[in-house]
């Protein structure tokens, strides 16, 4: 199971429940987006190992952050390292 999920008021909860590797990082995604197209929430937390994300990690992330913008969810990392954090700031400048 790459993934477990609760759903709390408007607010869907996703656990990776450890780094991805490449041959799982798509199918971890296409989950998520399943999630999110089927419970459309307002907000969705998503629960990240914690140590330094695999780059298959980061990438998934990347890709449910992206889906989630373009919905018009906020997506809060939990258990993001600074490396990961850094790549969900959005430049203004």
């Amino acid at each position: 199971m790459l993934i477990t999920h609760a759903v709390e008021d408007d607010t869907l909860h996703v656990t990776l429940q450890g780094q991805l590797d490449i041959t799982n990082r798509t199918t971890a995604a296409v989950q998520i987006e399943a999630l999110v197209r089927d419970r459309h929430p307002h907000r969705v937390t998503l629960q990240i190992p914690t140590g330094e994300p695999t780059p298959a990690t980061l990438s998934a992330l990347l890709r449910t952050h992206r889906m989630c913008q373009g919905h018009g969810i906020p997506l809060k990392l939990n258990g993001a390292t600074p490396t990961a954090r850094r790549l969900f700031v959005v430049n203004t400048a």
